[in-house]
């Protein structure tokens, strides 16, 4: 398996609907965290997105898998953004 890293950009005009739809977001995010395929997530400090490092075999598979994420459903996200990322030191480091 590959690790990515999804960034996700927000907008204000989608603040209430975020906090409308953020614990079915946070029950997708934490099933996804249970099957060890999402290794951590959590929004910015300043409230402008996320970052999610995701276990798993490409690209084109973590896209599909963030089609589900009710905040995609609902056009939460104003952006988002899904690397490759290959840790050299630390805990996810191979």
């Amino acid at each position: 398996m590959s690790l990515f890293v999804v960034e996700y950009t927000y907008s204000d005009e989608t603040a209430a609907g975020r906090d409308e739809h953020r614990a079915a977001h946070r029950v997708w995010l934490g099933d996804l965290v249970e099957r060890k395929t999402v290794l951590s997530s959590g929004p910015f400090a300043d409230g402008s997105g996320a970052f999610i490092i995701v276990d798993a075999a490409d690209a084109e598979t973590v896209e599909l898998l963030f089609t589900h994420d009710p905040f995609a459903v609902h056009n939460l996200v104003t952006a988002s953004r899904i690397v490759e990322w290959i840790p050299v030191l630390g805990e996810f480091s191979l």
